[in-house]
């Protein structure tokens, strides 16, 4: 089988993940990254298509009739038209839970730098000043415990209950705000607004939807304390940067973090770039070398259950 990876960049961009696994599946072209208008002929002849963000569009698949299958290198599919593949007969599969302790892990990375403020510290060493200090310690930085503060979850998916399972580590107290109720959750399940109210630190988890689309809103953030912190991991556009970066730079809010932008890359004129107190990494909380290896596995353990007449992670 004809194997075309559109967009192996987004997976391998360092170099540091083999194509041995793909290669034991059939015969494969790799492509770096593929623009809209390339798409079909980066297809070409091949029954199988693999991709994190390029678009299989209905177009694309009359313009290639030999795919048969549509893996992706994400959980997301909204990148594919899947109804239009079903009726193509193409199979279309995710990966799903992959980066689970990865972004979790990142979550607590900047809960950690904003309450321990070690980068602050480091450099105040650096600029000579503990050197210059009456007493031992140096501290005019203020720092604060973990523990007994509340950590609202926005969210209950693989990930929003493990970085609760790392909060309730850490004595803080947990508070969960989730679409559907969850079965047997040992934290205090509630609303947005109250969720928002109670948080000194507040972090999404939830999927980009017709529902969640632009929630960090004007509305939403007003109902935050101005000593706490926001975290986005999830999508960008669940966020409405303008409003963002105006509750950040009128001190309606402490601090945000961020891993996701609406336009990415990241455009030079979003409204956040200079916000106050607004730490912004470029969608990096899923990128561990052991997360995308787990991905790529992932992906590769659905084309062989596919071709062995058993489809897994199957969306369509």
């Amino acid at each position: 089988m004809k194997i075309a990876v559109l967009d192996w960049y987004t997976v391998n961009i360092s170099g540091d993940i083999p194509t041995t696994q793909l290669e034991e599946l059939g015969e494969v072209k790799i492509i770096p990254l593929t623009k809209p208008e390339e798409t079909a002929a980066n297809i070409g002849d091949a029954d199988i298509v693999l991709c994190n963000k390029v678009l299989i569009t209905k177009e694309v698949m009359d313009a290639c009739p030999n795919i048969k299958y549509v893996g992706l290198f994400a959980t997301g599919f909204n990148n594919v038209d899947i109804n239009y593949a079903a009726e193509k007969g193409i199979t279309v599969c995710n990966a799903g839970q992959y980066s689970t302790n990865a972004v979790a892990q990142q979550t607590f990375a900047y809960i950690l730098d904003r309450f321990s403020r070690i980068r602050d510290y480091d450099t105040a060493v650096k600029n000579g000043e503990w050197e210059r200090s009456p007493a031992f310690s140096y501290f005019p930085v203020p720092t604060s415990e973990l523990a007994g503060k509340t950590l609202a979850i926005v969210g209950y998916g693989s990930i929003g209950r493990k970085v609760a399972e790392i909060g309730s580590a850490f004595g803080m107290n947990i508070v969960i705000s989730t679409r559907t109720q969850p079965k047997d959750c040992p934290y205090e399940v509630t609303d947005l607004f109250t969720a928002a109210e109670k948080a000194d630190v507040i972090t999404f988890h939830c999927p980009l939807t017709e529902q969640t689309a632009g929630i960090i809103n004007e509305e939403f953030l007003s109902h935050m304390k101005p000593s706490a912190m926001l975290i986005n991991t999830s999508r960008g556009g669940v966020v409405n940067e303008a409003d963002l970066a105006a509750a950040l730079s009128s001190g309606k809010i402490a601090a945000a973090y961020l891993d996701v932008l609406v336009k990415e890359p990241m455009s030079p004129d979003t409204p956040l770039k200079g916000a106050k107190n607004c730490v912004i990494t470029p969608h990096t909380a899923w990128a561990p070398l052991e997360t995308r290896q787990r991905l790529v596995d992932i992906v590769c353990e659905n084309i062989r259950a596919w071709q062995s007449g058993k489809p897994q992670n199957k969306v369509n």
